[in-house]
């Protein structure tokens, strides 16, 4: 009963809620159908869960996030509920419409949560003195998935996200500058200080002082190298970041070697690839090969360093399985994730009223600053007919 309360609740949050988020993004008529199966499917997960025939577990984190994740679904469910009344349409229902849509958009995080302390509760990880390194390869590796699948969502859709006033390594500067004033002070918890604590001082006031030369660098729309330069940096201190098991030591510097990869993949689109120029299209067909490998790179050191824990590792060596079987693994992970992110991205283009215009065929405009497409349908073409020309266009029109 355990696994397949695993195995229900991993499928519903981590594949049909978040499609059915899509659904809902795009406007499409199987966004109920969806959420309803869903619903119906986690909620036949609960009762698994707790059907175990008498195994017990240590209470966990994952004991409150179930209560926070039934009030969730309870809320959503209602505001579902009231919206498809159209009731009150200019006074509550644009703010129900806003609630459910914000709640929303939280259920793959809420998922991805709810599934790695499933996961810690499983295996009987993140207990005792083992919580604060968990917490720190969990929180950073669930970062770098995240930041991979933002890239992935900037790359097909960027320009529907990113104004023109600010460029993406603008956004990506802040992240990085707050996330090392965080680490500069939390790393040390009292007592002697050790070699991993000053590295891991160090590395988060590298972020914070490579983040606020990033925030300065691309300020008016400037691209800037700075956020791949500390993702490299990063990836330099853990390719040599010494543990006391020797499994741990090799899989951390596949992951530092896997990050400074995907940082020079990025470093290259920039600048060569891109040229400067934003990386944000709604059409496939525009996006180079090489600018798939950043985002790839990216979530794939997720999860090479979520899953370098002392207790995960020393459970795999006592397997006999050695680095590179090990890395594999994750690596084989890593593209799924990536997979179905690019799925998800590509349901969203393409179902609903998005489904609609790419049926129909969009006009691709560009912004200035890159390429993106507008929807403009025939109804709407004669706002696009060319007036009068004067005299001062004449003289730049190209002669025969």
């Amino acid at each position: 009963m355990t696994w397949l309360h695993v195995a229900f609740q991993a499928f519903v949050w981590l594949v049909v809620f978040p499609a059915g988020m899509v659904l809902g993004m795009a406007k499409s008529r199987w966004h109920v159908p969806m959420q309803v199966a869903g619903l119906a499917l986690t909620t036949a997960g609960y009762v698994l869960g707790h059907s175990h025939g008498g195994r017990e577990f240590a209470w966990s984190a994952h004991v409150p996030m179930a209560t926070v994740i039934i009030f969730l679904l309870a809320a959503q469910t209602a505001l579902g509920i009231y919206l498809r009344l159209h009731i009150h349409e200019k006074t509550l229902r644009p703010w129900a419409a806003r609630a459910h849509g914000i709640l929303g958009k939280f259920y793959p995080v809420v998922g991805w949560v709810q599934t790695v302390f499933g996961f810690a509760t499983l295996g009987g990880y993140c207990r005792g003195g083992a919580l604060g390194q968990c917490l720190a390869h969990y929180i950073m590796g669930s970062a770098f998935i995240a930041y991979g699948i933002i890239l992935l969502i900037l790359l097909c859709v960027g320009a529907s996200f990113i104004g023109e006033k600010r460029s993406q390594e603008w956004f990506d500067s802040w992240v990085i500058c707050l996330w090392g004033v965080v680490n500069s002070f939390t790393e040390h918890q009292g007592g002697p200080w050790t070699h991993k604590d000053l590295q891991h001082t160090m590395m988060g006031v590298v972020w914070w002082a490579g983040g606020a030369l990033g925030i300065f660098l691309s300020r008016n729309n400037q691209r800037s190298l700075l956020p791949a330069l500390i993702i490299l940096l990063t990836g330099w201190a853990f390719s040599a970041h010494v543990q006391a098991l020797a499994l741990s030591t090799a899989v951390h510097a596949v992951f530092g070697i896997t990050l400074i990869a995907a940082a020079l993949t990025r470093i290259v689109e920039i600048v060569f690839v891109l040229r400067g120029q934003p990386s944000g299209t709604v059409r496939e067909g525009n996006i180079s090969p090489w600018q798939w490998l950043p985002p790839l790179g990216l979530i794939c050191s997720g999860c090479l360093f979520m899953s370098a824990t002392d207790e995960e590792l020393r459970w795999a060596d006592s397997l006999g399985v050695d680095h590179v079987t090990y890395s594999l693994i994750l690596f084989s992970a890593g593209f799924v994730i990536c997979l179905h992110a690019c799925l998800l991205i590509h349901l969203y283009m393409y179902a609903g009223q998005n489904g609609d215009v790419a049926r129909e065929g969009g006009v691709k405009l560009d912004n200035g600053n890159g390429h993106a497409y507008a929807p403009i349908h025939a109804g709407e073409a004669e706002m696009f007919e060319l007036g009068g020309v004067d005299e001062e266009d004449a003289e730049e029109l190209p002669r025969k």
